[in-house]
C-alpha cells in the first residue's frame, strides 16, 4: 500500500526478491497540474509496468474494497506514504500490517517528517518499520536504522536516501517476519510532531536567525519551497547562503533587502544578511540569481 515515489523502492525490491506481491493498493487517480490533467500514483505506474493487481479505492471501509482485500488472501501488508487506514483493514492478513516511516520514531510522527527534520535542524534521522495501531505512527518498533543529515542537505537529496535505505529496512522486515522472528518493542523517548506542510508554513520570517532561515528553506527544497514577496510577487527560495556580507553595507530594516543588479539580492534578517542564490519569481522559471538578476530590476 503506497502511492508516492517513496514507496516504488520499496515495491521493487520485494518484486525482485520474488516474494508473491499479491496486490497493490494506491490512491485514485487524480487531475493535477495546470492542464488539470489525471495523474496516476508513481506506485500505479509500477504495479502496471510489472502486471500486478491493483486495486485504487476512494474508501477504505467500502464493503467492495473490503471483499476484494479480503480475497487477495495476503499474509502480510506493507505500507509506505499510504494513508490511515481503518482497524479492519489493518488487522485483517494473519501477520499483521507493518509500515515504514521516514524517521526515528517516536521522533517526526506525522506527514512530513524528512522536512521537519530538516526545518529543525536535526543532525540525524532515519527510517523505522512499526506495526499499525489505532493512533497514526504510534506501534511497536521493529526496525530502526539511522541516517546523517548534512549540513548541505536537502528534503529532496535526504529524501533520495531515505527512500532506498528504507527499501532495504522494508526488506529485512519481510524476511524477519517470514521466519517469525523479530522484534517488537514500544516506542520510548521523546515524542516530537511533524505535521503537514502548508503554504503558511513555508513563508519566510525574517525577523528569524540565518540559521533558522537556512534549515527552513533546505527543509522545503525542492518542494514545496519556502516563499517570500519581492516588489509585491510572490517569489519561491531553494537556496540561500547565510555567510553573505554585502561589500557596501546598506542600512535596511529587518525584511528589506539589497542587490548590486548583478551577483547578489540579499534580505537582512534579525541576525544579518541572507543571499539568494537560486529562486523562482513568480510567473518566470526558476533561475540561479545571476541569471535572475540579468532580467530583474530593483
Amino acid at each position: 500500500m503506497g502511492t508516492p515515489e517513496f514507496a516504488v523502492p520499496s515495491l521493487r525490491i520485494l518484486v525482485a526478491q520474488s516474494y508473491d506481491v499479491v496486490g497493490v493498493i494506491t490512491a485514485p487517480d487524480k487531475p493535477a497540474g495546470r492542464g488539470n490533467q489525471v495523474r496516476t500514483s508513481a506506485v500505479k505506474a509500477f504495479a502496471l509496468a510489472n502486471n500486478l493487481p491493483l486495486l485504487q479505492p476512494t474508501n477504505l471501509k467500502e464493503e467492495a474494497f473490503l471483499s476484494s482485500l479480503r480475497a487477495l488472501k495476503a499474509d502480510l501488508q506493507v505500507v509506505v506514504a499510504f494513508r490511515m487506514l481503518p482497524e479492519i483493514v489493518w488487522n485483517m492478513p494473519p501477520l499483521g500490517t507493518f509500515n515504514l516511516h521516514a524517521s526515528l520514531l517516536p521522533k517526526y510522527r506525522g506527514a512530513a517528517p524528512i522536512n521537519w527534520a530538516i526545518i529543525r535542524g536535526e543532525k540525524e534521522t532515519g527510517v523505522t518499520t512499526f506495526f499499525l495501531q489505532h493512533d497514526i505512527d504510534t506501534g511497536n518498533i521493529i526496525f530502526q536504522e539511522k541516517e546523517a543529515i548534512e549540513k548541505s542537505d536537502t528534503v529532496g537529496t535526504l529524501y533520495e536516501r531515505l527512500k532506498q535505505k528504507g527499501a532495504q529496512l522494508v526488506l529485512k522486515t519481510v524476511k524477519a517476519i517470514e521466519a517469525r522472528d523479530y522484534p517488537n518493542t514500544p516506542q520510548e523517548g521523546e515524542v516530537t510532531q511533524a505535521p503537514k506542510i502548508f503554504r503558511e508554513t513555508c513563508k519566510i520570517d525574517w525577523s528569524q536567525p540565518r540559521k533558522a532561515i537556512y534549515n527552513l528553506v533546505r527543509g522545503l527544497s525542492p518542494y514545496p519551497a519556502a516563499w517570500t514577496t519581492l516588489q509585491g510577487k510572490n517569489c519561491k527560495v531553494y537556496e540561500v547562503d547565510i555567510d553573505f556580507t554585502p561589500t557596501q553595507e546598506q542600512p535596511t530594516d529587518t525584511g528589506g533587502w539589497i542587490s548590486d543588479d548583478k551577483t547578489y539580492l540579499a534580505f537582512k534578517a534579525i541576525d544579518g544578511w541572507v543571499a539568494l542564490k537560486e529562486l523562482k519569481l513568480e510567473g518566470k522559471k526558476r533561475l540561479q540569481i545571476e541569471d535572475f538578476l540579468r532580467g530583474f530590476k530593483s
